[in-house]
């Protein structure tokens, strides 16, 4: 079991919407907290940062529970871990494979870059000619 960071907590916040952190001012208010574990009201500041299990710690927790609901309730957890694990694994690979391709396509655009800079000079077009001068002339040419 481990205590949620800071930035952690903020983030878990975020994605579970609690409607407000502050403990209530009054007696008898009930805040639409969440639907997760928390502790007391008296300990739901922004100080006090919930504990979270890790994968281990769920199993050890529902090994000390023996009963019909804990058994299932701990091969649900541990199914949903491996589920967790694979994923990141598998947004690893992902992660890496658009790292190549994105090397790749900046080799791609320096190469393209050469190719249309030796281009360049040959899409201007050619100078006209000289005109040829009509009529009499006094000078030498």
């Amino acid at each position: 079991m481990f205590r949620l960071t800071v930035r952690e907590w903020d983030r878990l916040k975020s994605q579970i919407v609690t409607s407000n952190v502050k403990v209530p001012q009054r007696e008898g208010v009930v805040l639409n907290w969440s639907q997760f574990a928390t502790s007391s009201k008296r300990h739901r500041g922004s100080a006090y940062r919930p504990t979270a299990f890790t994968e281990h710690g769920a199993i050890m927790a529902a090994t000390v529970l023996n009963s019909p609901a804990a058994v299932a309730m701990s091969v649900f957890v541990v199914r949903a871990f491996i589920q967790m694990r694979e994923q990141l694994v598998a947004n690893a690979a992902i992660l890496k494979r658009l790292a190549e391709i994105d090397k790749a396509l900046l080799q791609h655009d320096k190469s393209l870059q050469i190719i249309w800079s030796e281009l360049q000079p040959l899409l201007v077009p050619p100078p006209d000619p000289p005109r040829r001068r009509i009529g009499f002339h006094t000078d030498n040419s």
